[in-house]
């Protein structure tokens, strides 16, 4: 083991308050009953499943969340606790997540959020006694669903729309829409056609298979190929002249019809009317979020806590040390922990915002989500690749909780919106006057101090201002006459600056945590997370600082050692570090990576 110099009593009362910072002060109230449903015997890994069965158990354990709710329905309408929720599912079972998020957020939160025209009866999907999905993406139409190709058209002698699949590329794609886990209902995204007229995107509340599980008539599912992220029952989807009453289309302010067929919207613009019925998009993106953090935090303890336990050789012939004595080994692993708080705490922030937002600030909200997610599931991506590695081949296995979680997050990096596409509209917003870089500080940096979270938090907005600069010099001097040429002259400094913008939130975040904290050891571990992680930021960019007089050549000079300096200080903490993370008991020993016994209950022949 490595020394520290806290005491056991120390150490556990620094990470209570760890985790007290990473999880605020409702953690009893939104993340408490995640931990205490997924520790249960229904939860633990099963060895020697096949995809399909998988698939099938996780719909089993969707009806064990089911029953642990109070009102499904006011859970859906509460951003904070189904954003907790993923926080913990994806460490038992990755493909649960995944329908637990279409099932609550997708199809259960569309239908609460389009509060005009009939009310509906939600008992069925409310008690599971119907799985609900959502149709959006098509084959030829994924992040430009604004154009998508299915229609539901109107036909107001019946009252009925006629929902229909066009041609191939206009079929729905991916979403779960098999037999698998019984009967299910969509909301179908389509083309809403009245009086001859295209009036834009909306969804339709339309049942895809009968109590038996059979396709309903018109309906033709088929199942996709195995994927290599989470096993779930993936389908492309298409309707044949689907007649569907005109209850079926979800109705707000942005758009209704009225038994005759007459159209009404406050909202000109077919896309903003897309972007309106598929809201819960942006919530999405918050779960996708709040599932990498909590994947990527248990990945960490996993990889940690064999460190400590797994001896190998020291520098001598003489005897064994744990593998975290390497500072070779330990390095990368205490990165990974200073980048991971600070994800987790830049996902607090979103969350709290959106949370909290008014119409007017939605747009904002929408932004931030937008790349909050788009970074902390690519963080998520390198994290739990590197402790995969450190775990060596016992990484590989699936029951070690690492390797499954990790191939399922690339399945966040595309959801709800693909993240280099939802980056790039965010690059652009960013430079067409939603961002202003920060004043550069008046003070020189020959009078400034690495070790000041100040002048690194200053540091990381010059960082900003770089490649805002660049950005908008580029989107300037671009010949007129050939819009895409001169975006994509563009475009590379203009997601540099997102990834810049990214980076300093999520650094302030965990700044702001650390000053909260009212624990003096907690306070000063969460400081020197910060320290590390700004530092290891601004090392990557010194020479366009050093170039630009925000830092001085010794400065620069000064960088390695200063990291060096605080991967020395936390070394010891690491445990405690992770034992924040408060990642569930009964999951992490039941891994075989960390259990005295191993793999002598496993059937691989070891």
């Amino acid at each position: 083991m490595i020394n520290t110099s806290l005491t056991s009593d120390q150490a556990a009362s620094t990470a209570t308050a760890l985790t007290r910072a990473l999880f605020g002060e409702q953690l009893e109230q939104l993340h408490e009953p995640w931990r205490k449903l997924f520790s249960t015997e229904p939860f633990r890994f099963r060895e020697g499943l096949s995809p399909d069965e998988r698939a099938e158990l996780s719909y089993e354990r969707l009806r064990l969340i089911n029953e642990a709710l109070d009102s499904p329905e006011d859970f859906v309408v509460d951003v904070e606790r189904l954003a907790a929720l993923h926080e913990w599912v994806g460490p038992v079972d990755a493909g649960l997540g995944t329908v637990a998020s279409i099932h609550y957020n997708l199809f259960l939160g569309s239908l609460l959020d389009h509060t005009s025209g009939p009310n509906r009866d939600l008992r069925e999907f409310a008690e599971l006694r119907r799985t609900g999905t959502f149709l959006c993406t098509e084959a030829g139409h994924g992040n430009s669903a604004a154009q998508l190709e299915t229609t539901a058209t109107y036909e107001p002698a019946a009252g009925e729309f006629v929902l229909h699949t066009p041609h191939a590329a206009a079929r729905k794609f991916m979403p779960n829409t098999s037999s698998t886990g019984g009967p299910k209902t969509a909301v179908v995204a389509a083309r809403l056609i009245t009086d001859g007229k295209d009036r834009g995107v909306f969804l339709f509340l339309t049942p895809l298979s009968d109590d038996a599980g059979l396709p309903m008539p018109g309906v033709e599912i088929r199942r996709l190929p195995q994927t290599a992220t989470a096993p779930v029952d993936h389908c492309v989807t298409s309707f044949d002249h689907v007649r569907l009453p005109r209850e079926a289309l979800l109705q707000s302010d942005h758009g209704s019809l009225t038994p005759e067929g007459v159209f009404i919207s406050s909202i000109g613009s077919h896309r903003k009317r897309f972007l309106r019925s598929i809201g819960r998009v942006t919530t999405g993106k918050l779960c996708m979020s709040g599932y990498s953090l909590g994947v990527t935090r248990h990945a960490l303890a996993v990889a940690v806590r064999h460190a400590h336990t797994r001896q190998t050789s020291g520098v001598s012939a003489r005897g064994s040390v744990p593998l975290f004595a390497h500072r070779s080994h330990h390095t990368p692993l205490i990165d990974a922990i200073a980048t991971t708080y600070a994800a987790t705490l830049l996902h607090r922030a979103v969350v709290r915002q959106w949370a909290q937002a008014t119409e007017s600030e939605r747009e904002n909200g929408e932004r931030f989500a937008a790349i909050a997610k788009g970074w902390i599931t690519w963080r998520a991506r390198a994290v739990m690749t590197e402790c995969r590695e450190r775990c060596g081949a016992q990484g590989l296995f699936l029951a070690n909780g690492i390797a499954g979680q990790l191939a399922a997050n690339e399945g966040t990096i595309t959801a709800e919106g693909d993240n280099l596409v939802i980056w790039v509209k965010a690059a652009g917003e960013m430079l067409l006057g939603h961002f202003t870089p920060k004043p550069s500080p008046d003070a020189p940096p020959e009078d400034r101090d690495l070790v000041d979270p100040v002048f690194l938090q200053d540091l990381l907005a010059d960082i900003e201002r770089i490649w805002h600069q660049r950005a908008r010099t580029r989107l300037r001097s671009g010949k007129a006459g050939n819009p895409l040429n001169r975006w994509n002259a563009t475009v590379t400094p203009a997601l540099e600056l997102v990834d810049a913008y990214a980076h300093r939130q999520a650094a302030q975040a965990l700044l702001d945590a650390a000053v909260q904290a009212d624990h003096p050891e907690a306070q000063h571990q969460l400081r020197m997370l910060h320290r590390l992680f700004s530092l290891r930021r601004v090392a990557a960019h010194s020479g366009d600082l050093l170039a630009e007089g925000y830092l001085t050549s010794a400065q620069v000079r000064q960088l390695p050692d200063a990291a060096e300096s605080v991967v020395a200080d936390l070394a010891p903490h690491a445990v405690t570090l992770t034992n924040g993370f408060a990642v569930v008991d009964e999951v992490l020993l039941d891994h075989p990576i960390n259990r005295p016994e191993g793999y002598e209950d496993s059937p691989l022949p070891f």
